[in-house]
């Protein structure tokens, strides 16, 4: 699967990640099961010309905002799932609560094979996704929220234990021998973020000060993060919750004359470029390419062969912590949009 051939050897560090395991047993069921007399995976193996299943649709709703390069690559990954598995994929997003769930609302009117969701606002879109799975359409979750997926009757939720990468951050901070942080959390409302800080805070032998920024703003983000380091002169970390805030937050030390450490949630190709100018001190690894890929498959693999994973409880894709000296192969991955 092509999942499983992108991932690179990383450091992981503080924290037990089951991503491997999960990987594997995708893996084991794509290639052992059929559908229709058919091969699942045989029938994409080598050939290039995707699955021999009946064509599928589909559709994702995210609470992206505009311009997050994050999303890209969940969606490179899950339109790398679909061409392999014969499936037409669709996407929207939202940031709004109630826009997302009158998007799952148009996917359901469309009568989609299935759904893949985020739950940043879990409480916005519950009776869209209930309804969904009234309906019998087949609903994985992804990313955020995944406290809240089995309650809403979705087969499983794939991404990381958003509490646990916390915690992860929080004794990394430790380890560097920070005393004061600035968790800083760019779309309020987002019951993901909220868990990230309130895990470095858990873990985090100093003190950890949330500050609340409009991420879609950049100038506006960077002067509310550098007017912060200019009067607290005692915060020696920044944590940013998303990889844009990182530059972001790079551009607001500088301008304030702060020599705290940053680090960050979450990759792309100019985070790497941070973490090799050593401007990003580490950054926590989700793998947001195996959401998009592992949901896709796993919805197809469900109406091939009636496959589920997690068992009832989360397949997670991280939290891993990677550094400057992670940078060779993981600028060759962000480059190709797969990390």
């Amino acid at each position: 699967m092509i999942g499983v051939r992108t991932a690179g050897p990383l450091t992981v560090r503080g924290v037990t990640v089951r991503t491997a395991a999960a990987l594997l047993t995708t893996a084991a069921l794509a290639t052992g099961c059929a559908a229709g007399g058919q091969d699942a995976a045989g029938a994409a193996a080598g050939s290039g010309k995707g699955a021999g299943t009946p064509r599928m649709t589909i559709g994702m709703v995210s609470h992206a905002g505009d311009g997050d390069t994050f999303w890209d690559i969940v969606q490179n990954g899950a339109e790398q799932a679909a061409a392999k598995d014969n499936v037409k994929f669709l996407y929207a997003h939202d940031k709004e609560g109630a826009q997302q769930a009158a998007l799952i609302q148009s996917y359901i009117d469309q009568k989609v094979d299935g759904l893949i969701v985020t739950l940043a606002k879990p409480q916005a879109v519950k009776a869209a996704v209930r309804k969904a799975v009234a309906q019998g359409i087949p609903v994985i979750t992804v990313n955020s929220g995944g406290e809240f997926s089995r309650a809403y009757g979705a087969l499983t939720h794939i991404g990381q234990d958003e509490s646990v990468a916390g915690r992860a951050v929080g004794e990394e901070l430790n380890r560097r021998h920070r005393r004061k942080a600035l968790c800083v959390v760019h779309e309020q409302g987002n019951v993901s973020l909220e868990d990230r800080c309130a895990g470095v805070r858990k873990a985090f032998h100093g003190t950890v000060e949330n500050l609340d920024v409009d991420g879609t703003n950049a100038p506006a983000s960077q002067s509310s993060v550098e007017a912060k380091l200019q009067s607290d002169k005692d915060l020696d970390a920044v944590v940013t919750l998303g990889a844009p805030m990182a530059a972001i937050a790079v551009r607001a030390e500088q301008e304030a004359g702060s020599a705290a450490q940053l680090a960050t949630f979450d990759l792309n190709s100019a985070v790497v470029k941070l973490l090799k100018a050593k401007d990003v001190t580490f950054a926590v690894d989700q793998q947001p390419y195996l959401q998009g890929y592992e949901a896709v498959d796993l919805l197809w693999l469900h109406k091939a062969n009636a496959d589920v994973l997690g068992g009832g409880r989360p397949v997670l894709t991280g939290p891993a912590l990677v550094t400057g000296k992670d940078v060779p192969k993981l600028t060759e991955y962000t480059g190709r949009g797969t990390r």
